[in-house]
């Protein structure tokens, strides 16, 4: 066709130099065509685009956006340059072959800057909707990505080169131990990222604790080769993936979603409290309304701390404040030196960390101010007024303020 073109320019110009105005007449033209192309393509994609707006669905809003048409558009005057221009030259003459070397580079990786605004429009369309935005698939995308351009860097070499895309690969392969240490990271963390979602170990937006990397917070992204955490202090953590597979972490988000935030406390009794209640005592409780819904009926003598563990076991199960179809209970403890420790266990109706420590300390609250009216003790080290009543009680002389005895000492 551009022989024929020429043939015609031939048959209607003359002059000295009429082969270089029928070549530029003929470069103009092919010029014309593949800007023209790009123009009657993007109009076509403008009014695809108009198209997709109007449907009731929204993943083709996300597909087909702007960056994927202005790519498909950028493409069509590759194809054309690729069609027209190397016909301009002889088949023979190095700028025949160099020009098809060329524009077939430009198309191969044309495709490839496609295929990866399609792998991000995916994936930014996943991470929109509610149902699937916890998945860590970032990695996944990642990894494709490289895959991709890994290609085109095959197929655009081999025809710069001239060999075949298996000679590239196989000439690779022969240095795979030295791409298996650069690129060990991203190996990893590919593996890593399909291990943690493939388990479902890790979401973004999950609550995760990992000791040993110092981390304590909500995971903001899982990428290929990173796992960014905002921490409580609001610092923000990076760590690899496969440090997450390789070494144990603690992930919240079951018990978030189940609702209900665990209470495992505990307080020590002085063992040297504990002792029999008389009928007088009792019969205080009674009024005060701390035997209310318990069994104290039976020949036994009442035993304070059993009684006390018992109005405990009522409050919780009576109380606003802790989830009653989940498990709760108060026990005793292995003694030790320090004292007798009793557990309270039991799980908080709410997990917002704010709300669950006031509705923990309003519970242990109301226990420390109970303790006393069992006639019971908790276990303290000794204050500094403990020892100055202790040598009061002793001499029997109220003893100097502790500056003054600083004073005298020195």
């Amino acid at each position: 066709m551009i022989q024929t073109i020429k043939t015609l320019l031939a048959e209607t110009f003359s002059g000295p130099d009429q082969a270089l105005f029928i070549d530029l007449t003929v470069l103009a033209g092919i010029a014309v065509i593949a800007v023209a192309a790009y123009f009657i393509t993007k109009g076509l994609l403008y009014l695809l685009d108009n198209a997709v707006l109007r449907t009731p669905t929204t993943w083709d809003d996300d597909l087909l956006n702007h960056r994927l048409l202005k790519g498909v558009a950028q493409l069509a005057p590759a194809l054309i340059v690729n069609w027209l221009l190397p016909n301009f030259f002889d088949d023979t003459s190095a700028l025949h072959h160099w020009t098809k070397v060329l524009t077939a580079f430009y198309i191969v990786w044309a495709v490839v800057h496609i295929v990866n605004v399609i792998l991000s429009n995916l994936y930014e369309a996943m991470s929109r909707r509610p149902a699937m935005k916890a998945y860590a698939v970032k990695g996944v995308f990642q990894m494709v990505k490289l895959i991709t351009i890994g290609l085109g860097a095959i197929v655009g070499l081999s025809l710069l080169i001239g060999k075949t895309p298996v000679a590239i690969v196989t000439a690779v392969g022969a240095s795979a131990a030295v791409l298996m240490l650069v690129f060990r990271d991203t190996i990893l963390g590919l593996v890593a990222s399909v291990q943690l979602t493939a388990n479902k170990m890790l979401h973004r937006g999950d609550w995760i604790v990992a000791p040993k990397h110092d981390v304590n917070g909500e995971v903001l992204d899982v990428s290929l080769t990173t796992v960014k955490i905002r921490n409580w202090d609001n610092s923000i953590s990076t760590i690899p993936p496969y440090s997450l597979v390789s070494d144990s972490f603690r992930n919240y988000q079951a018990m978030r979603d189940s609702g209900g935030r665990r209470v495992d406390r505990s307080i020590l009794i002085d063992l040297n409290t504990v002792r029999f209640l008389s009928d007088d005592e009792l019969r205080s409780l009674r009024k005060e309304g701390f035997l209310e819904g318990i069994d104290c009926s039976g020949n036994d003598r009442i035993i304070n701390l059993g009684l006390f563990r018992r109005y405990l076991e009522h409050y919780l199960a009576t109380s606003p404040l802790v989830r009653q179809d989940m498990l709760r209970m108060v026990r005793q403890m292995e003694p030790t030196a320090a004292g007798l420790p009793l557990q309270i266990y039991f799980f908080t109706p709410v997990t917002e960390w704010q709300s669950f420590e006031r509705i923990q300390s309003d519970v242990m609250d109301h226990i420390y101010a109970c303790v006393s009216r069992f006639s019971l003790a908790m276990f303290q080290s000794p204050a500094g007024t403990d020892i100055l009543r202790i040598a009061e009680k002793d001499s029997g002389a109220k003893p100097e303020a502790p500056r003054e005895c600083l004073k005298n000492h020195s």
